[in-house]
């Protein structure tokens, strides 16, 4: 018999961490951020996850992680948005809106990244 969780693939595991981030994740990340990220589609391929209102994005759906594009930090004291290279090494830059904060992400996402696998990074 199979376990339910194996059965399940890459998509539908990406589908649900995105639902959960739009609807449940209030307490863990901004609902417009949330919003705004989920409407790149190549980043809703992806797996996203939040830490400390950080929102990063991995090719894969297991640990480790595998960091791709970068990551958008919560709006600073000076009103901006800090976007930063994957695994947070690096500033990508300083944009005014989280959509502009998205659209860098997605122009620092490696040309050949494609939708997550299941599984950690050495299934990338």
């Amino acid at each position: 018999m199979t376990d339910d969780a194996d059965s399940r693939s890459a998509a539908d595991v990406v589908e649900e961490a995105w639902r959960f981030l739009l609807g449940d994740a209030q307490d863990l990340i901004d609902p417009e951020t949330a919003r705004v990220a989920s409407a790149q589609p190549r980043l809703r391929r992806l797996f996203p996850q939040v830490s400390h209102g950080v929102i990063y994005f991995s090719g894969c759906t297991g640990l480790p992680a595998a960091h791709v594009g970068g990551q958008v930090r919560p709006r600073g004291a000076d009103g901006l948005f800090l976007v930063r290279g994957p695994k947070g090494v690096g500033v990508l830059g300083r944009t005014r809106t989280p959509e502009e904060a998205f659209e860098l992400v997605v122009a620092n996402l490696p040309e050949e990244c494609g939708p997550a696998v299941l599984g950690g990074a050495d299934r990338v």
